[in-house]
């Protein structure tokens, strides 16, 4: 017998690990369930490493079911050692709350909200965490936990094993979460819990919570963590993270990140980060040879999702227009300097390092030695080049450094 959901996520490869696979198929098959995933929030936006576990929230609900979105206002003032070699930057309340925030107005664009029934929960753990009697909470819930069960699991053994420290406010990180799990059992009736392969053993303890306390049956399961072909950690690129949030990150970046996928990837990716049925991309990886294709069909469908389908085409029509040659796309990121630069003239290295796109001066004089930058299209070759007012081409100076990034430098 198989669920939907879980046939889903199973052919789409979401699926790594479960607690009880048969009696989850069983329970989703005879009702509508609560499942949550849990965010800590130590920046203003999530970035693509959390997508495939919104991606399964929004599958949840295509099947009927409600998503409980957990920000974890009290986790993250400790932070979460999973897949972690240091420990976190400790956050002020006023900052994660100002996370939280933001983060909050990402899932809206990216769940549903038009179906009593399926709208996401969102709920803060910081509204028990915060209030918890340290005494009385290792005496009902600390009990459950054995100091040599916790070590087994590999958010601390690994840690441990590099010698690498792991504070004693860390090492109590898998019980709150477990108490996480716990406590949307008791109050929500929440009986699934969905998380990276890397936060098993921390799901797995809030099962035994739930157990142990509630006396009732919950489930686990988790997702493969993603890396990419060349060995990296999905979310981030030597230029920074693949931010979620359209201030950080503009849609067109957004989609030039998915089109500029590796060539190993794209099929994975298209299964993953895209809502094109199986039989679609079945169909559609037997008989479309050209990658590039493949890649631009993910870049607009990922775009879609999260920035809507105008801002995708958009996107694409800016990708098409500036690849072309000459044309300056009117969606290529702004990035603004103040007109007072360019009034006297500015060497290309200074004014490149203004405007940020690259790190380092040293970086700006290796890219102009290997002409990586470009001056409104004509190749930059010598770095003694000046920039001036005389450069603009209707109020924008373009930049391009390499074949893929382009940008508008408009005066403030």
């Amino acid at each position: 017998m198989k669920n939907s959901f879980i046939n889903e996520i199973t052919t789409r490869g979401f699926f790594h690990q479960c607690t009880d696979k048969d009696k989850l198929t069983k329970l989703l098959n005879n009702k509508s369930i609560k499942a949550y995933i849990g965010f800590d929030c130590t920046a203003p936006s999530l970035h693509v490493g959390s997508l495939l576990q919104i991606m399964c929230l929004r599958l949840l609900q295509k099947y009927g079911h409600q998503p409980v979105v957990l920000l974890g206002g009290g986790t993250t003032l400790i932070g979460d050692p999973s897949g972690k070699d240091s420990t976190r930057k400790i956050l002020v309340e006023k900052t994660i709350d100002n996370n939280i925030k933001q983060i909050k107005k990402i899932f809206e664009k990216l769940l549903i909200f038009n179906n009593k029934k399926t709208e996401p929960i969102f709920v803060n753990n910081a509204d028990w965490l915060n209030k918890l009697k340290y005494i009385e909470f290792l005496r009902n819930v600390g009990k459950h936990f054995t100091i040599n069960r916790m070590l087994s699991f590999d958010s601390v053994k690994l840690r441990l094993e590099r010698e690498q420290s792991l504070s004693y406010m860390e090492f109590n990180y898998m019980i709150l979460q477990a108490y996480d799990f716990y406590k949307l059992n008791e109050k929500y009736n929440c009986d699934l819990q969905i998380g990276g392969s890397d936060q098993w053993g921390n799901i797995v303890n809030g099962v035994e919570l739930i157990r142990k306390i509630n006396k009732k049956e919950s489930f686990g399961l988790t997702t493969p963590l993603i890396t990419l072909s060349s060995g990296a950690k999905m979310g981030k690129t030597e230029d920074g993270a693949i931010w979620l949030d359209e201030k950080l990150l503009s849609a067109y970046d957004y989609w030039q990140f998915w089109r500029n996928t590796n060539d190993a990837d794209v099929k994975k990716f298209l299964k993953y980060f895209t809502e094109i049925s199986e039989i679609e991309l079945e169909e559609l990886f037997n008989n479309e040879k050209n990658i590039n294709n493949l890649k631009i069909l993910l870049a607009n469908e990922a775009t879609k999702i999260l920035h809507g389908e105008k801002k995708s085409k958009e996107s694409e029509g800016t990708a098409k227009e500036t690849f072309a040659g000459s044309g300056i796309g009117q969606n290529l990121p702004v990035i603004l300097i103040k007109k007072s630069i360019l009034r006297n003239g500015i060497n290309i290295i200074d004014f490149i390092n203004n405007t940020k796109i690259l790190n380092s001066k040293s970086e700006i004089r290796r890219a102009i030695n290997e002409k990586g930058i470009k001056i409104n299209d004509t190749i930059v070759t010598d770095n003694r080049k000046n920039i001036s007012i005389s450069d603009l081409n209707n109020d924008y100076i373009k930049v391009s450094y390499g074949k893929k990034k382009h940008y508008k430098i408009k005066l403030n």
